[in-house]
């Protein structure tokens, strides 16, 4: 994920009471549900205090803040990317892409299993959709969005539910990105390693070793290939199975979808001929553009023939080239409707603004998310829990400790890349003063990290991973949240041990 500004004002924490408002905006999200009310509520805390406990000074403050949201170019970037995938769903389903790629992959599936609602078959869609999203380590959310168009539908056919879909395409972004160095995640990273001083080896070197130990992502990899072969299910996401098979509802009755009919529900039109290719070449197309986005905004021919493709790939912009991307592909997909016969232009643009339409209550969720996320930076969140936490942990546990302050930072703030830039730049000096291994001081710190974009409610990730599976935004991360807290425990008593024995 993309933050608006990194590191501004980190040092100037106000101690406690910076804890507040995610916490309160987390806490009430998950208890009544109201993700809306409760990141403004939270927005608005903070600003109160920030304004030495005046509300009135206080509610200029939110609103000012949620402007600002617009002054990060990579912030309106995503939220604009957001209303044009929108566009794009809504063409590829009014042009009967949606419904051919259903027909054709059911009837594959059909040579599998006799039955649609075989278990056998079931198991095949959800690991193909598992591996579609990991293959996509170029950039999270292209991957959310890919695996959300393509697989939604065929999910639905067969009736699971919704909250899985999501899980399955959330955690198969995130924990790929950060375990593959040749993207914008790992050039990011990369550059905040080279700012440390006293390693005894390259940056690269250093996270390609912290990926070896950076055991978070691979656990939920892990996890959830076992939930799907097993089929076992906990917590609320075994209620939501339950739901599906006995009432036929892929979410639940008062479910708050986070995606709006304009580009959810858009019906094929009347005599067009359903077609696999009129959804799969669009999809393929912005894949394919951001890939070649990546490689421009990166350096172009001049860096591919100094650093090569991994090198050109890994300094390209995730934001630029996945606005670029979706929004050629919306061009693209126009002109293959209407050379196709299957939408003229004025009803394809009809189609694309029927589609923003529907996303906006994902655009507004996101700016107040990263209103939030840009307030806990100024009342210095995370550095307090990590400077907090420094004066009572000793060398043994400087590991797992590091993990779960990223956490708990990531999961409050919602953004992975703010944690990794707090916690890396506190992490490997914390090491190096305790005679720990700073690479796996960095591992732990971006496994943390990883956490908190997995499944913070505030985290652009799991929003997008809600809108794509058209899914309750909440009760995607009560779902999922669960496996989750396992793979962390996990792999915080796998740091313990490894601080233990001196690893």
């Amino acid at each position: 994920m993309e933050p608006g500004a990194l590191t501004r004002g980190m040092e100037n924490s106000i101690g406690f009471l910076s804890l507040l408002p995610p916490i309160l905006a987390i806490g009430l999200a998950l208890l009544t549900r109201q993700v809306f009310l409760s990141l403004a509520t939270g927005l608005w805390i903070g600003f109160v205090i920030l304004a030495g406990g005046n509300p009135v000074a206080g509610t200029f403050d939110t609103i000012d803040a949620i402007v600002s949201v617009f002054e990060s170019a990579g912030n309106t970037r995503i939220i604009l990317f957001t209303l044009i995938v929108g566009a794009l769903i809504a063409l590829i389903q009014r042009s009967g892409g949606v419904a051919g790629f259903v027909n054709w992959l059911m009837g594959k599936l059909e040579t599998v299993s006799d039955k649609a609602e075989s278990r056998g078959q079931r198991k095949l869609v959800e690991l193909l959709a598992l591996g579609t999203g990991l293959l996509l380590f170029i950039e999270s959310n292209i991957s959310i969005m890919t695996v959300g168009a393509l697989y939604r539908p065929v999910f639905d056919k067969l009736g699971i539910p919704r909250e899985k879909l999501a899980y399955i395409a959330d955690s198969g972004s995130a924990p790929s990105s950060i375990l593959i160095p040749f993207n914008a995640w790992g050039a990011f990273i990369i550059g905040l390693i080279a700012a440390q001083s006293g390693l005894d080896d390259t940056p690269l070197n250093i996270f390609i070793g912290a990926t070896l130990l950076n055991f978070y992502p691979m656990l939920v990899i892990l996890i959830l290939v076992f939930v799907i072969l097993s089929g076992r299910d906990i917590g609320e996401m075994k209620s939501a199975e339950a739901r599906a098979k006995e009432t036929g509802l892929l979410n639940r009755k008062d479910a708050q979808i986070m995606m709006g009919d304009g580009a959810s529900n858009v019906e094929p039109k009347t005599g067009v001929s359903a077609k696999a290719r009129n959804m799969l070449i669009p999809i393929m197309l912005m894949v394919g553009l951001m890939i070649v986005f990546l490689m421009m905004t990166g350096g172009g021919w001049t860096s591919l023939k100094e650093s090569g493709v991994f090198g050109t790939l890994s300094g390209g912009s995730g934001s630029k080239s996945v606005l670029y991307a979706t929004s050629f592909a919306v061009l693209g997909a126009m002109m293959l409707y209407k050379i196709g016969g299957q939408l003229g232009i004025r009803e394809s643009f009809h189609t694309v603004l029927s589609g923003m339409s529907g996303m906006v209550p994902l655009a507004i969720l996101m700016v107040l998310a990263f209103a939030l996320g840009s307030l806990c930076k100024e009342l210095g969140t995370g550095l307090y829990v990590a400077e907090t936490a420094k004066g009572f942990i000793s060398p043994a546990l400087v590991p797992a400790m590091i993990f779960l302050i990223s956490c708990f930072v990531a999961f409050s703030t919602g953004t992975s890349w703010g944690t990794f830039a707090i916690m890396i730049a506190i992490a490997v000096p914390l090491a190096q003063g305790m005679n720990v291994s700073p690479t796996l001081a960095i591992a732990a710190a971006l496994g943390g990290g990883v956490f908190g974009d997995h499944c913070s409610p505030t985290s652009d990730t799991s929003i997008i991973a809600s809108m794509a599976t058209a899914n309750d935004h909440i009760d995607h991360i009560r779902t999922q949240l669960p496996y989750a807290l396992i793979g962390g425990a996990i792999t915080t008593v796998l740091y313990l041990i490894l601080g233990f024995f001196g690893a």
